[in-house]
């Protein structure tokens, strides 16, 4: 039946057939079938106001544990429906909409139609077990209790929800659907309300970095700082303006006959780099409308904030920018992952720009040489190997994480010094990436 039409099958046929009953009552004199003519209507009646008139559903609390989804990753959603209803009323159904980048993969149930008026075979599961994602997530609303003041119901519904595209998505609106307790009547509440759930790039566990020498290690390093405190050092140095005198080392004063101070040492963290180039060229335009619409640019951003994630686990302290110098994020310390998932949260609804600004990059690392420098593209020709080909020479460890590739541009990067590797939508990435930093310059992870 059509939404507008309130009775189920069940209750179009008594309605039917109690009009059948007033026929022939009229037509052969039989009273008795005109009383179950009116008894019909009136049961009808009856199941019409205890739906219509004393009955309603007041609101919702929709919560999302946890509340940021990871493309590919499950979360469980639990929906409180607050309902007033005097009298009883039978089990029904409800639906909760999903938008594209979220699929329902929530409780299996046993039928894959609607009930048959009746309130039985609610459900919406596949026959084999499998869930659906066909935009909203389905399930059994229980039966009601009669409540003679007119308190309200509690009912707790949940389901599990699955991220498939990176951005903002929203759960709701809910809809429920019940009928009285003779399967007669059904009435639908819509309820407007809804949830916004973030779901964030796959964070994927890179393999640790081998045993790299220097800066490409990962480790703390120990810097002299000449006017600054720390660990004692067994050389004293000469006393200037600024030091504390509870510094002064008595003892190589005496000697030197003049004030000298303990020389102190201070923690210092390397730094690492992570550029991704967000040219729209390199990608498509569908990168530039909105998040999770191209699995190329997807998959970079997967491969940045994982980068994040390892080179901060190793202990370094991660600038993260895009290939003009422009920074994407304050830098995030060493071993601060609550950081890297603010990252991931930021990256969200990352989208690409309209300009090619990757030989902007080059200038940026000019100087001497630093810590580890990942660089994620997107389209990568022998062109753009050539123009990278400086950067190489000043980092302790230069990455390449190419997503298409093009032609011999791969080797001509490996011939300047990067370790390289494609990292396509279909490619693993740990493998890519252990493969670029184990085998180390000088081979071509495909």
């Amino acid at each position: 039946m059509g939404r507008l039409w309130p009775l189920t099958i069940r209750g179009t046929g008594a309605v039917l057939l109690g009009l059948v009953c007033l026929i022939v009552a009229a037509d052969r004199g039989l009273v008795e079938l005109l009383y179950v003519a009116m008894l019909l209507f009136a049961v009808v009646g009856a199941a019409l106001f205890t739906l219509f008139a004393v009955r309603r559903a007041d609101g919702l609390t929709r919560t999302v544990e946890p509340d940021v989804l990871a493309v590919g990753r499950e979360g469980r959603v639990t929906v409180r429906v607050s309902v007033r209803a005097a009298l009883a009323s039978g089990p029904g159904a409800w639906r909760d909409t999903l938008s594209p980048g979220l699929a329902w993969s929530g409780p299996e149930a046993d039928s894959d139609s609607e009930t048959d008026g009746a309130g039985r075979g609610f459900g919406f599961a596949r026959p084999d077990g499998r869930a659906r994602a066909e935009g909203s997530a389905r399930g059994v609303f229980p039966a009601l209790d009669s409540g003679l003041r007119g308190e309200a119901h509690t009912v707790d519904v949940d389901y599990r929800v699955r991220g498939i595209r990176r951005g903002m998505h929203t759960l709701g609106p809910l809809t429920v659907s019940s009928t009285d307790p003779f399967g007669l009547v059904r009435r639908t509440h819509v309820l407007s309300t809804r949830t916004t759930v973030i779901v964030a790039p796959e964070i994927v566990d890179l393999p640790a970095l081998s045993d790299l020498p220097g800066e490409a290690g990962g480790t703390r390093h120990a810097a002299t700082n000449e006017l600054g405190q720390g660990t004692d050092n067994l050389i004293p140095r000469a006393y200037v303006p600024g030091d504390s005198r509870r510094r002064i080392h008595w003892r190589a004063s005496a000697h030197r006959d003049e004030l000298m101070v303990r020389q102190e040492e201070q923690e210092s963290t390397p730094s690492a780099t992570v550029v991704i180039d967000l040219s729209t060229p390199r990608f498509t335009v569908a990168a530039m409308r909105g998040p999770g619409l191209d699995p190329g640019f997807e998959a970079a951003v997967s491969a940045c904030v994982s980068a994040v994630a390892r080179l901060v686990r190793e202990g370094y302290t991660v600038a993260v920018i895009d290939s003009d110098g422009h920074a994407l994020a304050d830098p995030i310390e060493g071993g601060d992952m609550a950081a890297v998932e603010i990252l991931a949260i930021d990256f969200a609804t990352l989208l690409t720009r309209r300009d090619d600004r990757l030989p902007q990059l080059v200038p940026l690392f000019a100087g001497a040489i630093g810590g580890p420098v990942v660089v994620i593209v997107g389209h990568f020709d022998e062109t753009d190997a050539a123009t990278l080909a400086p950067v190489a020479h000043h980092t302790s460890l230069p990455v390449l994480l190419a997503v298409a590739p093009i032609a011999d541009a791969l080797p001509q990067a490996v011939a300047s010094g990067w370790h390289v590797a494609a990292i396509g939508p279909d490619a693993d990435l740990a493998a890519a990436w252990a493969g670029a930093v184990e085998r180390g310059a000088g081979h071509v992870v495909a």
